[in-house]
């Protein structure tokens, strides 16, 4: 028992450190999924959407820093009795999104490794085997290191956790496991297999109600303001990595040409209305530069004329607006606002409004 009481103690002391820092390396996109379990659709308790972000940082934080504290051997009772309050916890909200089927993925590891919702629920059905082996022979649960070294190494863990958080906020994340990261080719990450048999659900307001307009992905022509597209398929390996990336102009869908242009300046402003206006006086001389060096600069954002022009008005921002999906925008750079450069669809750059100076043009 000793024995198999140590081999759980390695494998969840690893597994939550590993979950702990892939979520510490992206907390927006960790916050988004809480946004999501919070909504009116998901747990109905949408009083806690504005404290996403900080319910996140404190969860992946503690999560890691009890990983290290299984591994080091620190107050077994109090590192159990955590271990199975977090994992019951996790456990029923793994089962209730496979059950109602709300959230089509628990962010469990981020983007890293996208499970499913059963696939996370049996995953943490095993680790609560695991901390229930713990929780009831915590006696064989020995210190690695000298008792009073505990406390020190779990303050350090702590403050590098809390100073790595605030790195990855203030610029981006140090890894970036999206199908958006630098390198990528956006129309290759489009590429579906030629068998793939893709619905889109194309959401509009249109004369003051919402409706929907189902097709095979060609952007519907209709008068009408676009709220957002859903997409499902027959399987989870059939669709693309990247699959609602679709830019909207008063002229219609510009998506191509964007794509298809040499040289492009990305600023993305997800929502207007939480963008951080201190970020445009950087993208101002960025504008100002790209103008005179032929790059086609594009604005995205999810938000309406109105708060673009209002955006316009207080930063004083040369900059034209094109509608692209929320979430799609969220996706593609951790940042509000976020700058990317393309050169012929290929992201080459990808920088936080905090770095708008290293843009190279």
């Amino acid at each position: 028992m000793k024995a198999i009481t140590g081999i759980a103690r390695v494998l969840v002391g690893i597994l939550f450190i590993f979950s702990g820092f892939v979520k510490l390396n992206d907390p927006l996109g960790f916050s988004y999924k809480l946004q999501e379990y919070f909504s009116e659709q998901v747990l109905d308790i949408p009083v806690l959407i504005p404290f996403a972000l900080i319910i996140a940082i404190v969860i992946v934080i503690y999560e890691l820093v009890l990983g290290i504290m299984l591994l080091i051997g620190y107050s077994p009772k109090f590192t159990t009795w955590s271990l199975l309050i977090m994992i019951v916890f996790f456990t029923f909200l793994t089962f209730y999104s496979a059950y109602f089927n709300k959230v089509t993925d628990c962010g469990c590891f981020g983007d890293a490794i996208p499970l499913t919702p059963w696939q996370s629920f049996y995953k943490d059905v095993i680790l609560l085997v695991l901390i229930l082996m713990l929780f009831f022979n915590r006696k064989y649960i020995s210190p690695l290191f000298a008792p009073a070294s505990h406390r020190w190494i779990i303050f350090a863990s702590f403050f590098a956790c809390f100073a790595f958080c605030y790195y990855v906020l203030m610029h981006l994340p140090l890894i970036d496991f999206r199908a958006y990261k630098i390198g990528n080719n956006i129309p290759e990450q489009m590429q579906l297999p030629e068998t793939a048999e893709v619905t889109y659900r194309w959401k509009f307001k249109i004369d003051g109600e919402e409706q929907v307009i189902e097709n095979t992905g060609a952007y519907p022509q209709v008068d009408g303001e676009f709220i957002g597209v859903e997409t499902s398929q027959e399987g989870a390996e059939m669709i693309a990595p990247i699959h609602d990336f679709v830019i909207e102009g008063p002229d219609g869908d510009i998506t191509e040409k964007v794509l298809n242009a040499e040289k492009v300046l990305l600023i993305v402003a997800y929502n207007i209305r939480s963008t951080e206006l201190e970020g445009y006086e950087g993208i101002k001389n960025l504008i100002s530069e790209a103008k005179t060096k032929d790059y086609m600069i594009v604005g995205l954002t999810a938000s309406g004329e109105r708060l673009q022009q209002t955006l316009k008005k207080e930063t004083g921002v040369d900059l034209d607006f094109y509608q692209v999906d929320e979430t799609a925008l969220k996706t593609i750079v951790r940042a509000n606002p976020g700058i990317l450069i393309l050169n012929n669809g290929t992201i080459s750059q990808k920088k936080h409004w905090s770095d708008s100076s290293e843009i190279e043009l």
